[in-house]
């Protein structure tokens, strides 16, 4: 039955058009935008978590740049640690040339001044972004954080996570009053000394070394290596400058020694004769000398120089303290120079140290670098997979409901139709 107040056919043509419609915006809107979700209403869940996913992607990013800064700064500090090696390196080579006998060590301290001011701009210099790592001044704030990483844990609570890096054993230099850096700070030294106990007689009687074969001899070890025999010989003296084969005086007696032992090779050990015409034997290193023993024609005998036939016993003693920055050898003795050149061995093995520290935070950064970096891909990835559309599946539907929208069109035109069908009948 046909009616024209109720047109059944074109109500269903209508309604398939409209679902039609719907699907095809939908499509449509998938296409152009290559989401399948791209508001709450299309999946509340998934809507919900990909945008938590991106919020929190976007804050890695910032994460990302956070290790940037931190690399940077790492780096500089690094560098500023790596000159100020080779600069240390190069004082020890000046108080090294600094401990030989006629050598100008006022001319010396002109260099030694040069580099320490050089330590000092290199301390300085070695900032990023207002860190400096090096020259920390009178701060205390020796914990420094690099925030490396952000999570969420199991109630959905986000954590940021941070490398922390301790620089009291890296920087170089604080204020000098309360703090102190690697390079401004005393380090404590110690003088060995070795007394016989026996004067010596050379100012009273000349000790005379007559025959050819005549020779005192004892050996010195230092800091527990092999000891090294020391020999005392008609060469001796005349290399160290006596005018026959005769010690005549303690100023005689001090060359002669200090010529043997360098003739044995050993260095940094001074000679001095006290007061009471004692020989003292003095070095910043621990050593230990054996009881001397004597040959040849004339029969000198080790006590007429100072000497024991036992071994002799070495005592320690403070020798105070002093800091790369404070270094002056202008009027310093032989034994100072040692004790100033142990004192930048000492800073040089702590510059190295924390050269090494701020390598491993290096590569710990650079690790998280990466791992950032792949975390970010893998949240985009995740996040693509809840809500990126399809694009073959789309563009296939697109077309199928295109064709199916001129279908319906052209149905609910036939439904439309009826009603005029129906008129022709009262003609």
């Amino acid at each position: 039955m046909s009616s024209l107040i109720t047109n059944t056919s074109a109500m269903v043509a209508l309604q398939t058009l409209r679902s039609i419609n719907s699907n095809l915006d939908e499509t449509n809107n998938r296409v152009s935008t290559g989401l399948r979700v791209n508001t709450a209403s299309d999946n509340a869940a998934y809507w919900s978590i990909a945008t938590t996913m991106r919020s929190d992607n976007q804050a890695m990013s910032a994460v990302k740049d956070a290790l940037g800064m931190g690399s940077a700064t790492v780096d500089a500090a690094y560098t500023g640690l790596s000159k100020a090696e080779e600069v240390l390196t190069k004082i020890k080579a000046s108080l090294g040339a600094a401990t030989g006998e006629g050598v100008d060590r006022a001319k010396v301290q002109e260099q030694i001044s040069a580099y320490q001011d050089q330590l000092k701009t290199i301390a300085e210099s070695a900032s990023f972004s207002g860190q400096n790592w090096l020259s920390t001044g009178s701060s205390t704030a020796f914990n420094k954080e690099i925030v490396s990483s952000l999570s969420r844990d199991a109630n959905n609570k986000l954590a940021i996570g941070t490398i922390d890096v301790d620089i009291t054993n890296t920087r170089l230099y604080g204020d000098g009053t309360a703090q102190f850096g690697i390079l401004d700070k005393t380090i404590d030294l110690n003088t060995y000394t070795s007394n016989s106990g026996q004067a010596a007689s050379v100012e009273t009687a000349a000790v005379a070394f007559a025959a050819a074969d005549d020779k005192i001899s004892f050996s010195v070890s230092q800091n527990g290596a092999p000891a090294k025999t020391v020999e005392i010989t008609q060469q001796t003296l005349a290399d160290a400058g006596l005018s026959d084969t005769s010690i005549r005086s303690n100023a005689d007696l001090a060359a002669v020694y200090t010529q043997a032992l360098k003739d044995a090779g050993i260095e940094g050990i001074d000679v001095v004769l006290d007061g009471t015409d004692q020989v003292e034997f003095s070095s910043t290193d621990d050593f230990s000398i054996s009881g001397a023993t004597t040959a040849g024609a004339t029969g000198i005998t080790v006590a007429s120089l100072g000497l024991s036939a036992t071994d002799v016993t070495t005592s320690a003693a403070a020798a105070g303290a002093a800091s790369v920055a404070t270094i002056d050898i202008s009027s310093a003795s032989g034994t100072e120079v040692q004790n100033f050149m142990k004192v930048v061995d000492e800073a040089l093995g702590q510059v190295t140290s924390a050269a090494s520290s701020l390598g491993t935070v290096q590569t710990r950064i650079d690790m998280q670098t990466e791992f950032v970096k792949t975390l970010m891909s893998t949240i985009d990835t995740g996040v693509g997979a809840l809500v990126d559309a399809d694009m073959e599946e789309e563009s296939t539907k697109l077309k199928a409901l295109q064709t199916q929208q001129q279908l319906a069109v052209q149905s609910l035109s036939i439904a439309n139709s009826s009603s005029q069908n129906i008129l022709s009948l009262f003609r």
